[in-house]
């Protein structure tokens, strides 16, 4: 759970700023969004393969450009 305390004098934005960056170092939104709904196990892995092709490809095209 990210926790910020707020210091003495200290604007909200620069807390709200530092708050922000620590939800992003620890990911979790990533974590709150894979967890959103269900996916079965084929799915998962279906996905999985797809995004590591696409991952691929794009490498590929990269490496002939």
């Amino acid at each position: 759970m990210a926790e910020v305390v707020v210091q003495d004098g200290e604007a909200l934005d620069s807390a709200l700023r530092r708050f922000k960056r620590k939800v992003q170092q620890e990911d979790i939104i990533k974590d709150i969004k894979r967890h959103s709904f269900y996916l079965k196990p084929g799915e998962k892995k279906r996905t999985k393969a797809a995004l590591a092709r696409k991952r691929s490809r794009k490498k590929r095209n990269k490496d002939v450009e």
